[in-house]
């Protein structure tokens, strides 16, 4: 009955027609503001259905990484058809598409006439409030990393009741549980453009998750610091290291992913503004705060790639005439990933990065001009809802290396709910000629490993890992092999260990003590005052260990220090790098 009253007072207090309500923006309109107050949100235990459970699973469990297999990619039919219809036409190629509407035989009729068929696509005639199906969806999480798919919904921070209740719309469909974090003390408010996960326990946030659950907040729930919100992401979605950043200044609603895409486990996409423009100096240095406290999942930094966040006829968001034009904003379905675009003198430099980050995915750019001005993209406004079966692999890719005559070491995490019957890397050197495969070998804790062969200083390995599990079914990692793969070059070693290049000579004399276990020097000579210079330390199987430096270096001689002791025994590399100069010396230590 309350939520009957109070949508009733919504509707009272916009005074719009059911059209205008589906142009909501992203952010809260004036009238939104007027009733965000606890009276609306202190109804919502009020609310709960008969699919939720709101206390949290029972089992571990594991939020999917957006590159994960999907199932289904649901969307909201309302405004911005053109933008919906692009997004259909692609995404029913890879999966199902849930479309949530008004009228099935309107939406169904508009596609027809644009040449879309009903095929993959699945209609549900239910009432909406907005398009941001990213912010009020559930989310796919698995029970002990891969046994049941389940879905999580948190408080949605917008007075938007018919958008609330929608997850439990997408549980009902496909029949499985809703946990939702409602009720004291799991009761959590949170956003879903302001979430990213890598699969593997670690996720991103800005500090508005913070703001909007800390004293005083309008919605109701109980007052949570930062360790409560990191124990609930824990018990619900398996978060083990939540990474949070400061807001950003000129992005209004403050969700990550107007600037920033995990592509992979240790790949982070980040939007580069013009140095000190709009909201560059902050995400530089949220960037920096990231890279300096926080690890990837394996244990090493974060590679960072950099795509333009470009202007809106030569403005940026400082000046409020220009809308925030983004890359980031786009998303992964199965083996495509949709990018919005804007204008082709930038759209251009903007495809080729994600093509050449993502080699073998579809990369499809749809335009979001008109959907950009309410605040949001494609990633915005589609939620994925994995499969109920997946078949996890989980590799870190390997780097390029110095030729020493050995094979290369190949590690994967590999897991279905039936077991794992085979697994295979494929490789080669000519991407013309076709792959060659190795059997991987079980060892123990999902772990399967295999060899590589040694191959040619100068040879670029391609290369893809192949698994089918006792239930018959396979997949790929990267998923869209063959067409797509991961590789790694072998670099011949120089016997001056020095690089030259447009008058800078840089060498790295002998490491001393080697073999070492303890203090160890590794002297650098320069000629001239050089920036971006890194020395790295990696094992025989071309892993990264540490950073030993990364920046500035003065002319003469440097001395950079590591405690071998530290390390595991074991032969080692210690690489020199300077622009596209790259030089090693081995290191063992006892």
């Amino acid at each position: 009955m309350k939520r009957i009253l109070y949508t009733l007072i919504i509707l009272l207090l916009f005074n719009h027609t059911s059209v205008d309500s589906q142009n909501l923006p992203i952010w809260l309109t004036h009238d939104e503001k007027i009733i965000l107050n606890e009276e609306y949100f202190s109804s919502r235990e009020d609310q709960i259905s008969s699919v939720e459970f709101t206390a949290p699973p029972s089992s571990a469990v594991r939020t999917m990484a957006e590159w994960e297999e999907i199932q289904a990619l649901v969307i909201t039919w309302t405004s911005y058809p053109t933008v919906l219809r692009e997004i259909v036409k692609h995404a029913k190629l890879e999966c199902e598409v849930i479309i949530i509407c008004s009228n099935e035989n309107t939406v169904r009729n508009y596609l027809s006439s644009y040449g879309i068929d009903d095929t993959n696509i699945t209609f549900l005639e239910r009432p909406y409030d907005s398009i941001w199906m990213r912010d009020y969806g559930g989310n796919t999480v698995y029970t002990n990393d891969i046994d049941s798919l389940i879905l999580i919904d948190w408080i949605y921070n917008r007075p938007r009741p018919n958008d609330d209740v929608l997850p439990q719309t997408i549980a009902e469909h496909f029949d499985i549980p809703l946990y939702s974090t409602t009720v004291a003390p799991s009761d959590l408010v949170h956003t879903g453009g302001n979430f990213m996960a890598d699969g593997l326990g670690i996720a991103f946030s800005s500090n508005l998750v913070l703001e909007e659950n800390e004293p005083g907040n309008p919605y109701g729930v109980t007052t949570k610091t930062e360790e409560d919100i990191d124990q609930i992401m824990n018990d619900f979605m398996g978060i083990d290291e939540y990474i949070k950043m400061p807001v950003l200044p000129y992005d209004g609603i403050h969700h990550i992913d107007m600037h920033m895409k995990l592509l992979d486990e240790e790949t982070l996409l980040i939007g580069e503004y013009p140095q000190g423009v709009a909201d560059g100096p902050q995400i530089e240095a949220n960037l920096q705060y990231v890279l300096n406290n926080f690890n990837s999942s394996f244990g090493t930094p974060f590679k960072i790639r950099r795509i333009q966040m470009p202007p809106d006829n030569g403005l940026y968001p400082n000046n409020w005439l220009a809308d925030y034009r983004t890359y980031t904003n786009s998303v992964f379905v199965n083996k495509t990933i949709l990018v919005p675009i804007y204008e082709e003198q930038f759209d251009t430099t903007a495809l080729r990065i994600m093509e050449e980050e993502l080699p073998g995915y579809k990369v499809i750019g749809i335009d979001c001009n008109s959907i950009i001005q309410s605040g949001g993209a494609l990633h915005c406004i589609t939620r994925a809802v994995g499969v109920s079966d997946p078949l996890l692999i989980v590799h870190q890719a390997l780097e390029d290396r110095e030729q020493d005559n050995n094979d290369y070491f190949i590690e994967a995490t590999i897991q279905h709910k039936s077991g794992i019957q085979t697994a295979s890397v494929f490789y080669t050197t000519d991407l013309n000629l076709g792959y060659q495969s190795v059997p991987m070998s079980f060892t123990n804790n999902n772990t399967w490993t295999a060899l590589i062969p040694n191959q040619a200083s100068g040879s670029v390995i391609h290369y893809y890992i192949h698994a089918e599990a006792n239930s018959g079914k396979t997949m790929n990692r990267p998923m869209p092999a063959p067409e797509g793969y991961w590789k790694f070059k072998i670099n011949g070693l120089t016997s001056t260990f020095e690089i030259q290049n447009e008058g800078v000579k840089l060498q790295m004399n002998e490491i001393f003590p080697n073999p070492s276990n303890s203090i160890t020097c590794i002297p650098i000579h320069t000629n001239k005052n050089l920036k971006q210079v890194s020395i790295e330390l990696f094992d025989v199987y071309g892993k990264l260990i540490n950073t030993i430096h990364q920046g500035e270096m003065s002319v003469g001689d440097n001395n950079f220090f590591i405690f071998a002791n530290k390390y595991a025994s074991g032969t080692y590399f210690v690489r020199l790098k300077y622009n596209e100069g790259i030089t090693s010396r081995k290191l063992i230590i006892k």
